[in-house]
């Protein structure tokens, strides 16, 4: 009797599991070639600020990709945020919005520098591009690269928004986000 129960409850996880897999492969997905959600970002990624010694890197953005994007979807917005930075307060590395939802991704180092493809916000370095992490010695920090569906027009929202002046022109405006966490700590 035991046997056969054991038997059905395989049978009914293998079951589950065959089900959900093609819903998952629908999910909209932010994904990076260069390293695995909750992987370690390269050197290369980390800021390059001279006036900074935790800025040890060549400020190269990772490259991005994404797929399954709403229906629904007019642009994309793509926040890239420390919150471990300044004791807990959090530091806002990138904001880029005004992303058509015909591009699909950005190569190694295209972020690093201003494209036709994103609206350019203001990140708390006061940059418009990606700028790398410049983590202090001491514990790791998660750089979070959220990848935001929205309702705005490519166009509506003007450069320069910070992430809070971005969130508040979005009320009503977000569908849906996705995620990537990198992983930074100066060595």
């Amino acid at each position: 009797m035991q046997r056969k129960l054991m038997q059905i409850a395989l049978i009914g996880i293998w079951l589950t599991g065959s089900c959900l897999a093609p819903a998952a492969a629908q999910d909209f997905v932010i994904t990076s070639s260069a390293f695995q959600d909750g992987g370690w970002l390269a050197q290369k990624n980390a800021g390059n600020n001279p006036n900074n010694p935790n800025c040890v890197g060549e400020n190269i953005s990772p490259p991005l990709a994404w797929q399954n994007v709403p229906a629904k979807a007019t642009s994309l917005a793509l926040l890239m945020f420390d919150p471990e930075g300044r004791g807990g307060q959090g530091v806002s590395h990138w904001v880029a919005y005004g992303i058509p939802v015909s591009v699909t991704g950005f190569a190694e180092g295209e972020a690093s520098k201003p494209s036709d493809k994103f609206v350019g916000g203001i990140s708390t370095m006061k940059q418009s591009v990606y700028f790398g992490p410049c983590t202090p010695p001491g514990p790791l920090h998660h750089y979070t690269f959220t990848l935001i569906a929205t309702t705005h027009g490519a166009k509506d929202l003007p450069p320069g928004l910070t992430r809070e002046e971005f969130f508040q022109k979005s009320e009503g405006k977000l569908l849906t986000a996705t995620g990537l966490i990198g992983l930074w700590k100066k060595k």
